[in-house]
């Protein structure tokens, strides 16, 4: 008997050993058709940066990859949540089924060309100033190797790309959540357009939005001004008074704010006025308390100066829940990929753009290295937060701009519609592919990903979001 199982262990060994390498001979596979589709990646994204498209506005984007996914023998389901733009496109049967999440909006009030010196471009009022153009395009393609991946190997599993709109500021995947389009999904993964590329175990900070919008009485500023209750003089208050919270609430919150509309003569006492504000910290909790206050500064601002105040909330991301079996998992297959490496033209271009930074915090070359791995909190937000508390999610960030470049600047809309931008998309692709195939293959990994994951929620967690019920806000940039 011991000798049967001898001999059967030695014909099972080769045999498994034959299917390891049948299953990296197909991975590598699929990071070569990522490489052999570099031009029609470049395509996808150079379009998508032209067309500049802003939040719930996405229209000729999301018919693109939708198009794109078609082709390649995905099921696509458009409208979803109730978002025009918004898609699911999936391919394969069985399970684990893997998320790949994809971005396409654009950010208002920014505008550049492709080129390493300022420079706008005519009649445009938007500009992919933070990746969203390459997200979408490094997304596909990684759709498309995870299916080639599938397809060559016959493994069991679906991949999904969930194109999602509205992220600057719209909480696209929110609304996703919320409708419960990620309850069969088993693992999510997604990307970011940075200036260095890192697989880092990094957070977020949770965010909500509101506009709030001031009446009040117009009148002649200089004729009768005794008439007039200034809808901006309740603005300018409530402004006031936020910026004298700064020095009473925690060391991380952030606030922000913009005047959205404070009038159009000065002769004229505005009657309307509204300003959009965003609170954000760590925890969520904290965000709903600074909110709390925030509101009440605008009912003080409007009770003082005679007008009414009514807002509305516009969006709202908890904090990204990390991973880290994911997050290390991703850290490795992005170091198997490598770096960036720039032509003479693209250092060119490069130097062309750190002559314009002030004191860059990564030097020339780093996009050619991968840094360290650790566990950090990001000043950003991001509705990916979302989804993480709906299942187990990892991202990676690659080098598609040049390094020291900051994100939402003319730096990064013009290394976004061109070759550093593209090909930093290209990494992303590969280290996604890589990691999804880790998750197809790796029964202990996903065990450990999913105990993690519920760990960190604990038992008696219940999803709530801080956007509240409302619907999405398709007209939030009108």
């Amino acid at each position: 008997m011991k000798h049967i199982l001898l001999a059967t262990l030695a014909l099972a060994l080769p045999s498994a050993a034959l299917a390891g390498e049948a299953e990296d001979a197909a991975a590598a596979q699929a990071l070569k058709a990522i490489d052999a589709r570099y031009d029609d990646t470049a395509k996808v994204a150079r379009q998508i940066w032209e067309w500049a498209e802003v939040g719930y506005k996405e229209e000729r984007s999301s018919a693109l990859l939708q198009e794109r996914l078609k082709t390649a023998g995905f099921k696509v389901t458009p409208g979803v949540a109730g978002i025009p733009t918004a898609f699911i496109a999936e391919y394969g049967s069985g399970g684990p089924v893997i998320a790949i999440l994809a971005e396409y909006d654009a950010l208002p009030g920014i505008n550049q060309d492709a080129l390493p010196t300022r420079a706008q471009l005519p009649g445009k009022g938007a500009a992919h100033a933070c990746g969203h153009n390459l997200f979408a395009a490094g997304s596909l393609g990684a759709a498309l190797a995870v299916r080639d991946w599938l397809k060559a190997t016959g493994t069991p599993g679906r991949v999904r790309l969930y194109g999602t709109p509205a992220e600057e500021g719209g909480s696209g995947k929110v609304y996703l959540v919320r409708e419960g389009l990620f309850k069969d999904v088993d693992f999510s993964i997604h990307w970011h357009a940075d200036d260095e590329n890192s697989a880092a175990a990094r957070t977020s900070l949770a965010n909500r939005s509101a506009k709030f919008r001031f009446t009040g009485v117009s009148a002649h500023a200089a004729g009768a001004p005794e008439r007039a209750r200034s809808a901006l003089d309740g603005v300018e208050a409530m402004n006031m008074m936020a910026n004298m919270m700064r020095e009473h609430v925690p060391q991380q919150t952030r606030m922000h704010y913009v005047i959205t509309e404070g009038g159009s003569a000065p002769n004229v006492v505005p009657d309307f006025a509204e300003v959009f504000y965003y609170v954000r910290h760590p925890d969520a909790d904290e965000v709903r308390r600074i909110w709390t206050r925030l509101e009440a500064a605008a009912q003080g601002a409007a009770q003082g100066t005679g007008t009414k105040v009514e807002w509305e909330i516009i969006h709202g991301n908890n904090a990204l829940l990390v991973n880290e079996p994911l997050a290390k998992m991703m850290d490795m297959k992005l170091r198997q990929v490598g770096g960036i490496s720039y032509t003479p033209e693209e250092t060119r271009f490069a130097e062309g753009i750190r002559a314009s930074f002030d004191k860059p915090d990564l030097p020339l070359g780093s996009q050619g290295e991968i840094q360290p791995y650790d566990v950090t909190l990001g000043y950003g937000s991001t509705d990916v937060g979302d989804v993480s508390y709906a299942t187990p999610t990892v991202g990676v960030r690659t080098a598609t701009w040049v390094p020291g470049t900051s994100s939402h600047s003319w730096q990064s809309a013009a290394a976004s519609g061109m070759s550093i931008g593209f090909k930093g998309a290209q990494v992303a692709a590969k280290a996604m592919t890589l990691a999804a195939i880790e998750l197809y293959t790796n029964p202990a990994l996903r065990d450990e990903a999913t105990a993690a994951f519920k760990q960190a929620l604990g038992p008696n967690y219940t999803y709530n979001s801080l956007l509240g019920d409302r619907k999405p806000p398709l007209d939030y940039r009108d």
